[in-house]
């Protein structure tokens, strides 16, 4: 069986920058109380007038160039997002029409920061059954929207950007994305979660005082959860494949807290050399995070064929998942 491939990727985040600095002046923190945490170090900020497509337009644009194919081939538009353009129609149906995308049919994914992973994983699907021939999976978030700049818990956090991934099916059996899982545990829901602004809890004068319409957190929860979670998802895809850990070249990781990352990868056995990061200058992106962070590898030149590359993601819902792609 052929595999998928990723042929091309790209990224893009807006111009402002956000610094620690900046955050000092907007609630009680410091820069060392946040690069100790998180190490997030600065993070970008979409302007008033630039929505969740347009982000993600430029990091589809990126991505078809680099996969050298041109708009009108695309099957299959998917965008992970939790920020969409507006609540109805989808924010696939914006990029799908910016980008003048008329052959493929489009749609929006929610799994919080997995989303990337959730999309790449249903886009393999379509393209290794033949319905697809070419897809274009794009990650997207403008999580300054939904956030309290008033909670230093969460606004010190998340940034702006999208990542994208053009996939198709490739030539060779040995390489392509070789597996992906994934997973969700709704019972974990509430240690994440924006409660207000659904039909449950409508947009009210109430909602908004109360800034239920925004991102809330129990981060002690979280940490432990995606520790636990992304740790046991990377060891079943390695089992899957028949590989040790030792046999990982890179690791693409959501970019969510370092903190996370380095325990993960602690026991995993696998040196923080080949964890992939831009967590300081980015934040968390959510969803954007692992194609922009693989966009990032990619460009740099650091991906040799058939270096093995692990994949891992977590967020709200509680919904994660890993792959393992073979470049």
């Amino acid at each position: 069986m052929l595999r998928t491939r990723i042929l091309g990727t790209g990224a893009h985040a807006p111009d402002k920058i956000l610094t620690n600095a900046d955050l000092e002046k907007m609630v009680e923190t410091s820069d060392a109380w946040i690069r100790e945490r998180t190490g997030i170090v600065e993070r970008r900020i979409a302007a008033p007038h630039e929505a969740s497509s347009d982000i993600a337009l430029v990091a589809a644009e990126n991505a078809l160039s680099n996969a050298g194919i041109t708009a009108a081939e695309l099957d299959l538009i998917i965008v992970a997002t939790v920020t969409p353009d507006a609540p109805l129609p989808s924010c696939a149906a914006y990029v799908q029409a910016k980008l003048g995308a008329k052959n493929a049919f489009a749609f929006d994914l929610v799994a919080a920061c997995a989303g990337s992973l959730y999309a790449m994983s249903v886009a393999d699907q379509f393209v290794k059954t033949g319905k697809v021939k070419r897809a274009l999976v794009i990650g997207v978030e403008l999580l300054s929207r939904i956030v309290d700049w008033s909670d230093r818990n969460t606004c010190v956090l998340f940034g702006d950007a999208a990542g994208a991934m053009v996939l198709g099916p490739g030539d060779d059996a040995d390489r392509g994305i070789l597996s992906t899982h994934l997973y969700l545990d709704g019972t974990a829901a509430g240690i994440l979660h924006i409660p207000g602004g659904g039909t449950r809890m409508p947009a009210s004068p109430e909602v908004l005082e109360q800034k239920l319409n925004k991102v809330h957190m129990n981060g002690r929860e979280v940490y432990k959860f995606a520790v636990r979670a992304l740790t046991d998802a990377v060891r079943t895809a390695l089992a899957e494949n028949g590989l040790q850990a030792s046999q990982v070249d890179h690791v693409v990781a959501h970019q969510a807290n370092l903190r996370i990352i380095e325990a993960v990868m602690q026991r995993l056995e696998l040196p923080m050399e080949r964890c992939h990061l831009n967590l300081a200058r980015y934040g968390n992106t959510s969803s954007a995070s692992v194609p922009m962070t693989l966009d990032e590898a990619n460009r740099a030149g650091l991906l040799a064929p058939g270096d093995v590359i692990a994949m891992m993601a977590i967020g709200a819902g509680m919904a994660w998942g890993s792959a393992i792609v073979r470049w």
